[in-house]
């Protein structure tokens, strides 16, 4: 019994509406309904629907919770919001990882600053109970307290152009929860015991924590809620999201979205070697010298004495053929000289006299065909430069890609809400 996965609230809904259903770090999870390639450009073009409540959330409170995160956390809290980089406050959050000293990753998270003295940590599934394990091993004699919500809060994404058109539709005073409500910040709370509590609710007055996060680099929500209206949520995104095309998704469009959008799968793209060299440079603490760290955290001095160093590097190819895994990387005297960490096909991007177009770019140009590009991010062990060709190759394919600075032009994450309205 105990080797079964687990099944998220919305199993019965996936299997009832034909979902592809397959084992995704110990829960059964939909992989597909009718085609990933239609529900990833549903993402792109509308909004999608995915369920990821099997992912893990830990409550981080105390008088110590602050002085523990810094120190476990690779990001600064107390300077990582916006240009003037302003300290972490409730209602925004915040990108990084947890480390080994040895500088390795344990797991990526998102941390919300709730309120004073209070924070949630949201990590990958299956991860709630290690990174509370790291994080209660640090803390020694502080003022902390730990709660571990996995399997304990229903979550579900929406992500498209259209997300905020269908929430507007299931919330209640939407307006005045859009209002000042930017990348990477959050209102609400999903307890009903909670003064912030009122922030958000839905029309039937259930509380939930609406975020600006997301994992496909695309505009959208994360939605939390207590697992007894999680059903009742997806069915009233679902029946409010027809008139804006939207599409229930499933983890291959999670997948191939987020690779395009540069956006890491832990565990596999980041991992246990030192967290450094890799496009995701912002989630480390580097003063203006780019040599040091404005803070002491766990690993960092690992980071600093690697020697030898490997580098991560996005890619896309020149078609959507890709390579399966595990697959090498080679230059162009055909030596071996790295490993291909993803390589997925985003099906929304083509490339046209060298340059990569979405198929919502504004200025793509009529010639210019969407096919789908196969991409994803290789690990090698000397630098190269953007533009670089290598090889890719697998047990039966071979074929070439370029190191890019970006996959997917024209995301929308970031743009200001009322533009979405």
């Amino acid at each position: 019994m105990g080797n079964h996965p687990k099944k998220t609230l919305l199993h019965g809904w996936h299997t009832a509406h034909g979902a592809n259903m397959a084992d995704f770090s110990g829960y059964e999870m939909p992989l597909w309904y009718a085609s990933a390639k239609n529900e990833h450009l549903a993402v792109l073009t509308h909004a999608g629907a995915f369920d990821t409540s099997h992912m893990a959330s830990l409550l981080v409170s105390g008088t110590g919770a602050f002085e523990l995160l810094q120190k476990c956390f690779t990001n600064d809290m107390s300077a990582c919001i916006g240009r003037d980089r302003k300290a972490l406050f409730p209602g925004r959050c915040v990108y990084g990882a947890f480390l080994t000293e040895e500088g390795g990753v344990l797991d990526d998270a998102i941390i919300f600053h709730i309120a004073l003295h209070q924070y949630m940590v949201v990590v990958n599934a299956g991860m709630g109970p290690h990174v509370a394990d790291h994080l209660l091993i640090h803390a020694g004699e502080a003022d902390v307290r730990i709660s571990d919500l996995t399997d304990r809060l229903g979550k579900m994404d929406v992500q498209g152009p259209m997300a905020a058109r269908v929430m507007k539709k299931i919330l209640k005073s939407p307006d005045l929860i859009f209002d000042r409500m930017p990348y990477f910040s959050f209102k609400g709370y999903f307890d009903a015991a909670s003064p912030q509590a009122d922030t958000v609710r839905l029309i039937d007055g259930t509380p939930v924590l609406l975020s600006r996060t997301g994992y496909t680099g695309e505009f959208g929500f994360e939605i939390f809620i207590a697992p007894e209206h999680f059903v009742k949520l997806w069915e009233m995104v679902i029946a409010a999201g027809k008139e804006f095309g939207l599409t229930a998704c499933g983890l291959a469009a999670r997948d191939s979205l987020r690779t395009g959008a540069v956006l890491p799968l832990s565990h596999q793209d980041i991992g246990p070697w030192p967290f450094i060299n890799t496009p995701w440079s912002f989630a480390l603490p580097y003063d203006p010298s780019g040599r040091g760290f404005t803070k002491a955290f766990i690993g960092d001095k690992a980071l600093t004495a690697v020697t030898n160093p490997e580098f991560t590097y996005p890619f896309a190819g020149f078609d959507l053929r890709k390579v399966s895994l595990p697959a090498v990387v080679m230059d162009v005297d055909g030596m071996e000289i790295g490993t291909v960490l993803t390589c997925a096909t985003d099906m929304g991007i083509g490339r046209h006299q060298d340059r990569i177009f979405s198929i919502v770019s504004p200025d793509r140009p009529e010639a210019c065909r969407i096919k789908g590009l196969c991409c994803g991010f290789i690990k090698v062990k000397k630098p190269l430069k953007i533009g670089t060709v290598v090889t890719l190759k697998d047990v039966r394919r071979t074929i070439q890609i370029r190191v890019e600075k970006d996959i997917r032009p024209n995301r929308t994450a970031r743009k200001p809400l009322k533009e979405m309205l």
